[in-house]
């Protein structure tokens, strides 16, 4: 049997939010072993002269414990 856990991670981009969303995967991969999926709970956008300038995302990320 599989333990899974999961973290919630915040991430930033000025390029999009499927952008953002690798960021955040890819960042977490640095300390986190084993990632097998991620869920994107929220999206926002930062707004400056009527454009999109920053795509933040609230993800939870799933990992399988060893």
């Amino acid at each position: 049997m599989s333990v899974v856990k999961v973290v919630e991670i915040l991430a930033e981009s000025t390029e999009g939010w499927e952008d953002a969303t690798q960021k955040a995967v890819m960042q977490t991969s640095k300390t986190v072993k084993n990632i097998t999926s991620v869920y994107v709970k929220d999206f926002q956008g930062i707004v400056e002269d009527n454009k999109i300038v920053k795509y933040r995302v609230n993800v939870k990320i799933s990992f399988i414990v060893d």
